[in-house]
């Protein structure tokens, strides 16, 4: 199957769907992984904090694809937001997973009340000057802290991956970073849990097209013009994660799912501004 790409402000390709890796680890995570690069997927997230980062390498390496059509990400933890850390911290993500380059590195979350997320930014910047890093972008960053990148370094992220599902359509934030030419990308698309899959209006749009209630979930997605990042170690849900191009939602229809969206509606009520990540 073809994912279109999306074009950065950088000038690089992002594939418009994602394998996210969360939770997908060991001997079984690897299998997994291989049989979803094996089955179309060439975007594969991960992140430090995900103890993955070997087997993602590994499948990468044991698939007998080309290093250069992959598209691999990964993420600075909080606790190597300092510039020296950062720097080694992502010398040591690459050697965990046997890579020259990372496409793409983010900064996984701001944490704000450390406040060094500007220098982890600096350090991000001379990476990607070294040939470490392709593109550089975050992660759960809202406008105010975009704003202090742009405004104390002078360069742009050029993707804020955040939280995105239908109880946390996140308008105000997807806005913010088309504002700014940031490319969003959405980490848990589908909602943590089942309950949005059992939505009455998705469910009817997954009876009118004939998909599953993901797929119209996953579309609704990319015509708002959101990268989506899911996690599945389903190797069935994988496949048919991937099968959401052939169709289009109206207007009317995503207008519809986004009222579904509450004040509440965070997966696990995590506010960039007060969120500590564990170290």
């Amino acid at each position: 199957m073809t994912i279109p790409n999306v074009l950065l402000n950088d000038g690089h390709q992002l594939p418009m769907l994602g394998l996210g890796t969360y939770q997908i680890r060991g001997a079984q995570g690897f299998d997994q992984i291989l049989s979803a690069i094996h089955d179309g997927y060439r975007s594969l997230d991960s992140a430090t904090n995900y103890d993955n980062e070997g087997i993602v390498g590994k499948a990468i390496r044991q698939s007998g694809i080309p290093r250069s059509q992959f598209f691999v990400t990964s993420k600075l933890p909080g606790k190597y937001h300092r510039y020296d850390d950062a720097l080694n911290a992502i010398t040591e993500s690459l050697a965990r997973m046997g890579l020259d380059y990372f496409d793409m590195f983010l900064i996984h979350w701001p944490l704000p009340k450390r406040d060094h997320y500007v220098e982890a930014w600096r350090a991000m910047i001379t990476a990607q000057k070294l040939g470490l890093i392709h593109t550089i972008g975050v992660s759960n960053f809202m406008p105010e802290h975009l704003d202090r990148l742009i405004n104390e370094t002078g360069v742009t992220p050029a993707v804020n991956q955040i939280e995105i599902h239908p109880y946390w359509i996140n308008e105000a934030n997807l806005q913010a970073d088309k504002e700014r030419g940031i490319a969003t990308e959405a980490w848990s698309p589908l909602g943590r849990g089942s309950n949005s899959l059992k939505e009455p209006i998705i469910q009817k749009l997954a009876k009118k097209y004939d998909k599953n209630t993901g797929q119209i979930i996953l579309r609704w997605h990319t015509q708002r013009g959101v990268v989506p990042i899911p996690k599945s170690s389903s190797l069935i849900h994988q496949r048919q994660n991937l099968d959401i191009f052939d169709f289009k939602l109206t207007d009317t229809e995503i207008q519809a799912i986004n009222f579904l969206d509450k004040p509440d509606g965070r997966t696990e009520s995590q506010d960039p501004n007060e969120y500590e990540e564990f170290d």
